[in-house]
């Protein structure tokens, strides 16, 4: 079987806990396909702040990278509900096929 699907990927770091919300809005509100949700060991953004950890200073604000698939119009209508919580730059889609 092969399903063409949007694929979002939302970039957050963690120390708002914001990765959560959006995982729990897309399970519960959303029942989307799939989710994962990646934690970054370094990364920045727009603002060119680095977020990052080593042996020595472990950062409780890492990147975070969170996955999840659907059909398109499941995906657009999931990130529209989710505007209170990101601002503009933070999500990149995609096509794909679910095989």
């Amino acid at each position: 079987m092969n399903v063409k699907v949007t694929v979002a990927r939302i970039y957050v770091t963690e120390g708002k806990h914001v990765h959560e919300k959006i995982f729990q809005r897309l399970h519960d509100d959303h029942k989307v396909m799939g989710v994962t949700i990646y934690r970054g060991i370094s990364g920045f953004g727009r603002s060119g702040e680095t977020h990052s950890s080593s042996l020595l200073d472990m950062s409780f604000d890492l990147p975070v990278v969170i996955e999840f698939f659907d059909t398109a119009d499941k995906v657009a209508a999931a990130l529209e509900s989710l505007g209170d919580l990101l601002t503009e730059g933070q999500v990149l889609t995609f096509d794909a096929h679910n095989q």
